[in-house]
């Protein structure tokens, strides 16, 4: 049995570095990134992978499927590579194409951090968190039993969100209340919302962005229109909130960005393959007609978050206010498998364009201002609440010429 299993992991080694021939024989200008070494010790370092499959198979004490081992080497191999690559299943895969699309199977809750705590900024109306009588301000403990903590933002989220029709419980404290609050929800599919705007008087306005989807830039050109609106005859200023907004998809981003822009470099990518090389350059028109514009960020103001902000601010287009960014500054590309599966790997590095470096570093603001205990929140149903004692929120307003929310 020993040696029939060999004989067909050779078998199986032999097919794939056959293929992988096959395929630098067709496209030779792939030669160098697909084989750093010669082909006779790639054969030698699969037939190592095809032993240890083996012996796992026999010796292990539980007996485990080759599906599960053969996952769990994927697995392996893409968390070797940074803490962004991943392996996809059907699930997860068909996940992330519902959050680019700008939906997300979940429980409906828009959380953020406040003093080192996930709290609740508003539950969605409507969605399983808010008929379940979950709270703005409610301060998340634990998600399915596993404690939460300040670090654990985007974590967190991760959590909360899974297949439709699946459980999950979430625990929460609640000032005024003894001991926490315990909900158990199902999950639904929630239709996201990443814009959210307030007019707040003598021509100035507000925008949250929660997130980057590809609705995201249409959004946004709507919730302008509003404010134009609303200011008649000139809207003057806008603060554009990135807070908490830890990325989405890369080209919303460059979208949001070109909004604000009359021309220029919004941001620079480079990777080894040709796709993870690129620049991406404002058009013509800026969406504000060159009313004022402050930046509000802070340490979870993430990836895609980052191309903006830094477009911005290299630009002069805006001053940001509030603290430093996370930096991630690379980009992900998923990659369909057989079966609906598919591969997430990190395939660029993108610069600002003066050339800055985001990746581990993130972005200063122009003005630092360190958060207080106390953040502006805004939910779909139009309450725009504490904004008198958001200090990063009273700043950003001051520097743009508005300096009281007393008219509205």
């Amino acid at each position: 049995m020993f040696s029939n299993l060999r004989n067909i992991f050779g078998l199986l080694v032999g097919a794939a570095v056959g293929a992988i021939i096959f395929f630098v024989s067709i496209f030779p200008s792939q030669h160098k990134i697909l084989f750093s070494e010669d082909r006779f010790e790639i054969v030698d370092e699969m037939q190592a992978v095809a032993e240890v499959m083996e012996q796992v198979r026999h010796e292990f004490v539980d007996s485990v499927d080759d599906d599960v081992l053969i996952e769990g080497a994927i697995q392996g191999m893409l968390s070797e590579l940074d803490e962004h690559s991943h392996y996809l299943t059907v699930e997860e895969y068909a996940e992330i194409q519902r959050n680019s699309a700008g939906s997300y199977a979940g429980v409906g809750l828009n959380v953020s951090l406040e003093g080192g705590q996930v709290t609740v900024v508003s539950p969605l109306e409507g969605a399983p968190a808010q008929r379940a009588g979950i709270l703005p301000l409610d301060v998340v403990v634990s998600v399915d039993g596993i404690a939460v903590g300040g670090e654990d933002l985007a974590e967190t989220v991760e959590r909360l969100r899974g297949i439709p029709g699946t459980a999950v419980t979430v625990d929460v404290r609640r000032e005024g209340e003894k001991g926490t609050l315990h909900f158990s929800l199902v999950r639904a599919n929630i239709q996201a919302t990443t814009v959210y705007s307030e007019y707040l008087g003598d021509g100035y306005g507000y925008i949250k962005l929660a997130g980057f989807s590809d609705s995201t830039p249409s959004d946004l050109g709507h919730a302008v229109d509003h404010l134009m609106q609303r200011s008649k005859p000139n809207l003057l200023g806008v603060v554009l909130d990135l807070r908490d907004n830890v990325g989405g998809v890369l080209g919303a981003a460059v979208k949001v960005a070109d909004a604000f822009l009359d021309e220029g470099l919004i941001v620079r990518g480079n990777g080894r393959v040709r796709d993870g090389r690129f620049e991406e350059f404002a058009t013509r028109g800026d969406i504000l007609r060159g009313a004022e514009l402050s930046v509000l960020v802070n340490g979870g103001s993430a990836s895609a978050s980052e191309i903006v902000a830094g477009a911005l601010k290299d630009h002069k287009r805006a001053r940001l206010v509030g603290e430093r960014t996370y930096g991630k500054g690379s980009v992900q590309t998923v990659m369909p498998l057989t079966n609906g599966r598919a591969i997430k790997i990190t395939t660029s590095r993108y610069f600002t364009p003066s050339g800055s470096i985001i990746n581990g570093i993130g972005i200063k603001p122009d003005i630092l201002v360190f958060a207080g205990p106390v953040r502006a929140r805004y939910s779909e149903n139009g309450n725009f609440g504490l904004a008198h004692d958001d200090d990063q929120l009273q700043e950003a307003l001051r520097i743009i010429g508005f300096n009281s929310l007393e008219t509205e």
